[in-house]
């Protein structure tokens, strides 16, 4: 029965000595309640009886601010909720500063954030959640510090005007949203229209652009055939040219080739004359060199007279 006994006592014992502190935590030891030392996490031994060890939980925790009514400078009841992100950063100050840390907190977050919200009017609350984010941290980092905890974060959840301002804004939202639409609606005509209107002044340009190049080649066009058809012309009259000189020479060679009498030029160049008096030119140029020429048919015809004359009359049969 004894040894029962004592077996029960060497567990209670063991049970009150032995402690394991975890990795995110630390030990505040406390010899008849006046601290001792900090312990490390890992396996500790203390006195029973005599030392006891609080564990002080080192891990970023979360503390959900009740939700309150904060009246802003222009008179407008808010609702706000936030949440405050916490770290310890000495245990023994939080557990020897503090009795309620949470409690604490709680109630030091509402009274900062009715000061710093009431500060600022309702629409500028609305559109400020990182500025009061930031002022509340540090007025709250500055304030704990003396319990050994470090305020992380603060976050606003919720800003929450009454009803009718909440309608108020609502209708003045859909009236923003309206005009918005009306002026990207004016905005897209407008551009429709300058952009038809381009397009329009763009097409004439082109339009204008093609006539232009369309002259142009035809003129191009005209003023090679007329230089094709002046080239002919020429070519044709150098060959025909050519081919009268060829004609010429011939001619010439060949009455200098066949001795003719002045009578034969006389009569051709009379021939000649005929010929050209038949055309439908109404002058006839003649050369200087015609006057001997007619000269010698003056002669040739008065030699003929003579010799009708000194032929006589013939005689009737």
């Amino acid at each position: 029965m004894l040894w029962v006994v004592l077996g029960i006592l060497a567990v209670i014992f063991v049970s009150q000595a032995v402690f394991i502190v975890k990795q995110y935590e630390r030990g505040v030891v406390a010899t008849f309640g006046k601290y001792k030392y900090t312990a490390e996490p890992g396996l500790k031994m203390i006195f029973p009886f005599v030392d006891t060890l609080t564990r002080v939980d080192m891990r970023e925790t979360v503390l959900d601010v009740t939700p309150q009514e904060v009246i802003t400078e222009d008179n407008a009841v808010v609702t706000v909720d936030a949440v405050i992100y916490f770290e310890v950063t000495d245990p023994f100050r939080r557990s020897y500063n503090v009795t309620d840390f949470r409690l604490a907190a709680m109630k030091l977050a509402q009274t900062n954030l009715r000061n710093v919200v009431g500060d600022m009017e309702l629409d500028e609350t609305l559109t400020s959640r990182e500025t009061i984010n930031a002022q509340l941290r540090a007025i709250l980092d500055d304030a704990t510090d003396k319990w050994g905890v470090r305020v992380t974060r603060v976050e606003l959840q919720r800003i929450d005007p009454p009803r009718d301002i909440t309608e108020a804004m609502s209708r003045q939202m859909k009236a923003e949203r309206d005009k918005r639409a009306s002026i990207l609606e004016a905005e897209g005509v407008r551009q429709s229209q300058i952009l038809e209107a381009e397009g329009r002044r763009q097409s004439q340009i082109l339009d204008a652009e093609g006539r232009r190049q369309a002259q142009i080649l035809d003129a191009e066009g005209q003023a090679q055939a007329i230089r094709e058809v002046a080239d002919a012309d020429r070519f044709r009259e150098l060959t025909v040219a050519e081919g009268e000189a060829q004609a010429i020479e011939t001619v010439f060679a060949a009455i200098h080739k066949g001795n003719p009498t002045h009578d034969l030029l006389a009569v051709k160049y009379l021939e000649t004359l005929q010929r050209m008096a038949n055309g439908q030119a109404t002058k006839i140029f003649l050369p200087m060199e015609a006057t001997g020429v007619l000269a010698g048919i003056a002669a040739i015809g008065d030699a003929f007279e003579e010799g009708k004359q000194s032929a006589g009359p013939a005689d009737p049969a």
